[in-house]
């Protein structure tokens, strides 16, 4: 039997909240989650880092501190999560770190992506070899860079039995198709959470919509809901990625600006909720023809109960559940992810998926930072 490896995934999403850790080994079988720890981040370099994520005057220097860090952040939720487990450094065999993305434009000429957290600050904090930079490769190779947890989805959910849709619900939504026979494809559908926090965040000082209770609270509009689904993302061919260069508080201000009359708060929730909904579903129709057996929900968005209610009420036909199901708490997935692409970076194995990510080749993904 192979020795078994433990690896850490460090995930910092597109809602900026915490940085979560995950603690995985990996061996003969299926990977086993041995611990999870999150950590929030201060108030300063959130605001910092949403700086960085909109178009506007050049902060270089800002970037520059954000980096660093950020990746002190990394370094100390790794090192606490490692304490809180009574896990040492030494039993770790790498890190995996997705960084924080400040921009993501796969369909500019020059094609580019910029995740922040500098990987040597958390390889020399930590003492742990870690790996980073995941998706430049990806892009060198004509892909989108994005989603990359296709490949994770494969290796852990699938059944030759089943063809199953994995829905991932972070700040932006991605959807992976895996049949029980066949290639694997996915993508993202547009928004996740990323909308509804904003919004919230706006409106009521809220970091997020608990439960998708304040959307419950409102009606959905017509009108508006309309406007959202004009937005370009939707109507592009697969495959696509997007990111919060696409979807934000100042173009979703435009639009409901654009209406005739004024909404209230909740009513315009309820309407955000409905659209990621439609927008996750429709993506559904951009996978091959065959029958879906069952669609799997992880990400923070399968907590919340308004938007899986709008989803069932979308996908009334198909078996509707969250990876818990399946043995993998739905926040934990995506860290769970970047574990297992440090470890199939160091196995020489590759982490994408073409057939994703339209690069002209599965990769070998990342950097190797020393300590």
């Amino acid at each position: 039997m192979a020795k078994e490896a433990t690896c850490i995934g460090l995930m910092s999403g597109t809602s900026i909240d915490a940085v979560d850790a995950v603690i995985v080994a990996f061996g003969d079988r299926r990977p086993r989650i041995l611990a999870s720890y999150s950590k929030p981040v201060p108030d300063s370099l959130r605001k910092d880092v949403l700086t960085l994520c909109l178009p506007g005057e050049d902060h270089i220097d800002l970037m520059g501190s954000v980096d660093r860090r950020l990746g002190q952040l990394f370094a100390i939720t790794a090192k606490e999560a490692m304490a809180s487990a009574d896990i040492p450094p030494e039993h770790i065999d790498a890190i995996g770190s997705h960084g924080q993305t400040v921009r993501h434009r796969p369909n500019d000429n020059q094609p580019f992506t910029l995740q922040l957290g500098d990987p040597n600050i958390i390889a020399v904090e930590s003492g742990i070899v870690t790996v980073a930079d995941f998706r430049r490769k990806d892009m060198a190779l004509g892909g989108q860079g994005a989603p990359l947890v296709p490949a994770f989805h494969r290796a852990v959910f699938h059944d030759p039995r089943r063809n199953r849709v994995i829905v991932n619900i972070g700040g932006m939504a991605n959807i992976t198709w895996i049949p029980g026979d066949g290639t694997v494809t996915g993508f993202d559908t547009g928004p996740g959470n990323c909308l509804l926090d904003q919004w919230i965040q706006h409106c009521r000082g809220l970091a997020f919509d608990a439960n998708g209770q304040w959307a419950a609270s409102g009606s959905a509009n017509r009108a508006l809901l309309d406007m959202l689904l004009d937005h370009p993302f939707l109507a592009r061919r697969p495959p696509k990625s997007t990111g919060r260069e696409e979807f934000n508080l100042p173009w979703l201000q435009s639009v409901v600006d654009a209406l005739d009359a004024p909404l209230l708060p909740e009513d315009i929730q309820a309407t955000l909720t409905r659209f990621t909904a439609l927008a996750i579903a429709g993506g559904l129709n951009d996978l091959p023809r065959a029958p879906i057996d069952d669609v799997f929900v992880c990400g923070g968005g399968a907590h919340n109960h308004q938007l899986m209610a709008e989803l069932r009420q979308q996908l009334p036909s198909v078996n509707l559940a969250s990876t818990a199901a399946l043995y993998l708490e739905p926040t934990l997935v995506e860290g769970a992810a970047f574990a297992w692409l440090a470890h199939q970076t160091l196995q020489h194995l590759p982490g994408s998926l073409s057939s994703v990510t339209g690069a002209r080749r599965n990769a070998i993904l990342g950097g190797i930072y020393w300590p």
